[in-house]
């Protein structure tokens, strides 16, 4: 499914209306309608009582809908206005006069305390407040109106995004309503499925208020989730060959578990064939750890890291792999960052890079650029700021700008790890994984876990699947590991040792459960 900016979405309201005809009164009748719908559904209407918060605009505009349906199916509603009312247009003041023109209370709001009693004697909260395209702090009355609502402890139903959430990154401006429910208008805005955003907005739901499918599945869109792609079926008349091989390059003095979890993890999804090469010193420890990798013992720096001397040594190992894993726990010394850097401009094979590696290539596009075989880089947002110059701080107000661009510029895939990862490709398109949220606590939030997603990706693709294909399957199977260890465990005491493990069922579970995935997008968004 598709995912829009703010500028976007209203660039698609104007089409619907000029090329489509279909009049603002119409689409703002169908996202009043959708709402109502949900809270029928969800909450139920008649006998209950409703206390309906319009801001200015179309957003409050939406919100007189809501009221009038909730009205009309026997609900006890009471509008308070958070605008002057002359300053409505359009359908906006169009529905404000139909709803004056009838016996539903509406308000002024004045006062904290005349917005508390409204909200303490309803059994449900319509947030109709901010809309979209808030891009300031939330002050004054309208930041008390969300304390107050946030305090009350009734069920929030929001319109097409919770108020105080920023449409464009998911930011909190300041303070931002908790829902239980937000119904989104067109498509899902980048802010409904970004934390905090996607955190404080409860159970998503999207009409497409009439829009033609011509508009929302328009190729001009570049942002979407990442839906779910078949995995190729294991032949009884297979080997490990025909799923590998594949070389990882990694560890360094200290560094045990990057190496292991990069190789491990590919033969625990799925993966046939996997060698790593790593300090000669570590050999024997990660050997024992795991029995099934083929060791190469590398030649080691004073400080405990890969030598630059092992460099021919590793392109000839290269040459006979399908793909190669560059960079975890490699450490910071600096003869072994510039093996990296030799390294990933001399290897012909598809290249991921991760942790220390991607600290070397860091401001070295050029090296990156010139490959010929696909390049997936899978950074932090610290490794991110890193490969940006971007502070940390810029990167996770705008991630999905400053990821299009990193990847464009690179001519790479970059999978920026987080909740709700993203990956951006070559082209410009940007895909949000829905997996990996475990319940949004942050379970996967522990050290070692993304060493966990570089063999997970690479055993996609030697399962048989295209390079982009095989780094959204991989981010969400790992991601989708990590709900089921949440589920199990807890996400406080979860490790990344826990999310290796239940890497072979995640891989089941996604095989026999693809169409439920797909279903509702993996229960991030419900479709009406």
């Amino acid at each position: 499914m598709k995912v829009c900016r703010v500028a976007e979405i209203r660039q698609l309201d104007k089409r619907a209306i000029a090329e489509y005809g279909i009049p603002a009164d119409v689409l703002m009748e169908n996202a009043g309608k959708a709402v109502y719908s949900v809270i029928r559904s969800e909450f139920g209407v008649k006998g209950k009582k409703f206390a309906v918060l319009c801001g200015p605009g179309n957003n409050g505009g939406d919100g007189f809908v809501v009221a009038r349906k909730l009205h009309s199916s026997g609900g006890e509603i009471k509008v308070l206005l958070f605008a002057d009312r002359g300053k409505y247009r359009g359908a906006a003041k169009k529905n404000l006069e139909i709803i004056e023109h009838s016996p539903i209370d509406i308000k002024d709001a004045k006062s904290a305390r005349q917005i508390k009693s409204s909200v303490a004697s309803a059994d449900a909260v319509v947030d109709a407040l901010l809309g979209t395209g808030l891009d300031r702090e939330v002050d004054g009355m309208l930041r008390r109106v969300i304390e107050i609502v946030n305090a009350s402890d009734k069920k929030v139903f929001s319109v097409d995004i919770v108020s105080g959430i920023n449409g464009d990154n998911g930011r909190e401006m300041g303070v931002s309503i908790e829902a239980d429910a937000t119904v989104t208008f067109g498509l899902p805005k980048v802010g409904n499925l970004l934390y905090p955003g996607y955190g404080r907005g409860g159970k998503l739901f999207v009409s497409h208020i009439s829009f033609p499918p011509a508009l929302y599945n328009s190729g001009s869109l570049k942002i979407e989730i990442a839906g779910p792609v078949a995995l190729p079926s294991r032949r009884p008349d297979t080997n490990k060959m025909d799923y590998g091989p594949v070389l990882v390059i990694a560890g360094a003095a200290n560094y045990y578990w990057a190496p292991h979890a990069s190789a491990y993890s590919f033969l625990r999804a799925g993966g046939g064939y996997v060698h790593l090469a790593c300090p000669k010193s570590m050999a024997t420890a990660v050997a024992k750890k795991g029995r099934e990798v083929v060791i190469h013992p590398m030649a080691e720096t004073a400080s405990g890291s890969i030598a630059l001397s092992n460099k021919d040594d590793l392109l000839k190992l290269a040459e006979k792999m399908r793909m190669v894993i560059l960079g975890p726990g490699l450490s910071l010394d600096a003869e072994t960052q510039e093996l990296v850097r030799l390294l990933t401009g001399k290897i012909e094979k598809p290249l991921l890079i991760d942790g220390d590696g991607i600290t070397a290539v860091a401001g070295e596009a050029g090296i990156i650029k010139k490959r010929k075989s696909a390049t997936v880089l899978t950074p932090h947002s610290g490794e991110m700021s890193r490969l940006t110059g971007i502070e940390k701080s810029g990167i996770e107000r705008d991630r999905v700008n400053i990821l299009q661009a990193t990847a464009q510029k690179l001519g790479a895939y970059v999978v920026l790890k987080g909740p709700h990862s993203l990956i951006g490709r070559p082209d410009g398109r940007v895909f949000i994984n829905n997996s990996g949220d475990t319940e949004g606590k942050a379970g996967m939030a522990t050290a070692g876990s993304g060493d966990v997603l570089n063999g997970t990706i690479a055993a996609m693709f030697c399962l048989g699947l295209n390079i982009e294909e095989a780094v959204r399957t991989g981010v969400f199977i790992h991601g989708l590991s990590g709900d089921f260890t949440a589920l199990d465990k807890g996400p406080d005491g979860m490790t990344a040792q826990d999310i290796l493990d239940n890497l072979p069922y995640a891989v089941r579970y996604y095989r026999e459960h693809l169409v439920e995935i797909s279903q509702n997008y993996n229960s991030t968004v419900y479709i009406i």
